[in-house]
């Protein structure tokens, strides 16, 4: 179980001003930022709470949030 937060703010802080600028000025930046907040979110919920999930659901739902990081990342650099 992890209680880290991985907020985009907290794993990018030097990227902050960026990651503000790009979600009021781009569209699929906006977008990918909000699936990975929601997604995240769940993540911790499920990790936090002990919520049963099949270990299959889990584990996409963690690979995906690592996709849209990197996605996102690219856009930021």
């Amino acid at each position: 179980m992890s209680d880290l937060n991985h907020s985009l703010y907290n794993d990018f802080p030097q990227y902050a001003e960026r990651i503000r600028q790009l979600k009021q000025e781009n569209e699929t930046f906006a977008r990918l930022a909000s699936e990975y907040h929601k997604l995240d979110h769940s993540v911790r919920g499920l990790e936090m709470r002990n919520v049963p999930t099949t270990d299959e659901n889990f584990e996409q739902m963690k690979l995906r949030r690592v996709q849209l990081k990197d996605q996102i990342m690219k856009m930021l650099q």
